[in-house]
């Protein structure tokens, strides 16, 4: 049992694949249960030996990394959401400023993640939703729909309309 050739490690992969990604997927989403089944098996290919099971050490370590990404994901979110609440301003208000600026902070912290970057990206990093697209690999139509839906929920929150000076 020596090192691991690309031959079997992609005849593992066609095997596999499909099974640990829909394994993965119960904890993450699809992105992220991809990217852990591809570093699971760039772990298999780094193996100086063969595992004497490898399904089971795929299945054992898929769910390892799942679990981790999980738990990272979670306090990711919880930081962020302690970081709010703390009160660290996200903007600096100027006199000019037509919206106040720590309500503004706390529409954009209230919206689900996937939005809140979008409309960060969009507003205030002042990217096209292509080139947003290309940041996220996500596609074109739902980031509109995202941006859209944030945009929407802003407003809602303000109970403003989010005119600009242009407007």
């Amino acid at each position: 049992m020596g090192p691991i050739g690309a031959a079997q490690l992609g005849e593992w992969f066609d095997a596999c694949g499909p099974a640990l990604l829909l394994y993965a997927r119960q904890w993450l989403g699809p992105a992220a249960a991809e990217d852990v089944v591809q570093d699971v098996f760039v772990r298999l290919m780094r193996q100086r030996r063969r595992p004497a099971s490898v399904e089971a050490w795929l299945f054992r370590s898929v769910r390892n990394a799942a679990l981790n990404e999980l738990r990272r994901q979670r306090r990711r979110r919880k930081q962020q959401h302690r970081l709010a609440a703390e009160g660290h301003d996200w903007f600096e208000a100027r006199p000019d400023d037509l919206m106040d600026a720590k309500l503004v902070q706390a529409a954009v912290t209230g919206l689900p993640e996937e939005q809140r970057e979008v409309i960060l990206l969009r507003i205030w990093g002042g990217m096209t939703l292509q080139e947003i697209s290309e940041v996220l690999g996500e596609p074109v139509s739902t980031l509109f729909s995202r941006y859209r839906a944030g945009l929407a929920q802003i407003r809602q929150r303000m109970g403003e309309s989010c005119k600009t000076k242009s407007d």
